[in-house]
């Protein structure tokens, strides 16, 4: 008998299943759309930004974008945010091997003016009906991303020592955000804004404010968001942020399998 023939059911079940998959919307394949903001200018990780841009920095012999990608849940669609040395992220993008590359897009800031202009940039390029947005120099954990994608909207929270130095994460007892409140004056153990966000589509029809230092800021689309729908705080169990030299050297030999 033919070996050939006997794996022809096989291949027409699994081409069915190929277009009811493709019938099927990314809300009920439980897919999001992803942006990731790129378009720092890495100016605390300088010399050694000067030719590279921070989302392309190694970590642990593999860039940090690339990390970025690699733990994400499932993706209908990527968008990443440019500016400084963007054509080395594109570059990476064409070439990277986790999301097919007719999924992925850039957008260039040419004028950066705050996190909350950067998503909104990505009005037209966004499909699903949630987008989850990430800091483009953190590392997140990839089971903490799928936990968050589980949900209509929140962010990921994390406990730090130093809450001077961050924006703090104020949850109710049902672990939906009340507010957010940046560096605010307390000390002791607090739960942490860490950069990792999940909206509705609906975040685009936010009408967001200048801020003190002449911004558009993302925090101020959370706080809209989650003041007329339930927006969960995920305590995420991994999150190593590269800011700066030392924790991109820290980052070298610390444990990843977040």
């Amino acid at each position: 008998m033919s070996h050939s023939c006997a794996t022809q059911p096989t291949q027409l079940v699994s081409a069915f299943a190929s277009r009811v998959l493709d019938a099927i919307s990314p809300v009920e394949r439980n897919l999001v759309d992803v942006v990731i903001l790129a378009a720092g200018l890495g100016t605390r990780l300088r010399p050694y930004t000067e030719t590279t841009p921070k989302p392309l920095l190694p970590v642990q012999g593999r860039p940090i974008l690339d990390r970025i990608i690699g733990a994400l849940p499932k993706v209908e669609r990527l968008v990443v945010v440019v500016n400084y040395l963007a054509e080395q992220v594109e570059a990476y993008l064409s070439q990277q091997t986790h999301i097919p590359v007719e999924r992925c897009s850039t957008v260039r800031q040419a004028v950066p003016r705050g996190t909350g202009d950067a998503l909104m940039s990505c009005r037209d390029h966004i499909q699903a009906d949630r987008v989850m947005v990430l800091n483009g120099d953190d590392l997140y954990g990839a089971s903490d991303l799928a936990q968050l994608a589980q949900y209509p909207a929140g962010l990921l929270a994390h406990e730090v020592e130093e809450p001077r130095k961050f924006g703090i994460v104020f949850p109710r007892a049902d672990g939906t955000l009340e507010r957010l409140v940046e560096k605010p004056d307390l000390d002791g153990r607090q739960l942490a804004n860490i950069g990792a966000y999940l909206f509705p589509r609906s975040v685009f029809e936010c009408d967001l404010p200048l801020s003190p230092r002449g911004e558009y800021e993302i925090t101020d689309a959370v706080s809209l968001i989650a003041a007329r729908e339930p927006f969960h705080v995920v305590r995420a169990q991994f999150w190593l942020p590269i800011g700066d030299v030392p924790a991109w050297q820290a980052a070298q030999h610390a444990n990843l399998d977040g």
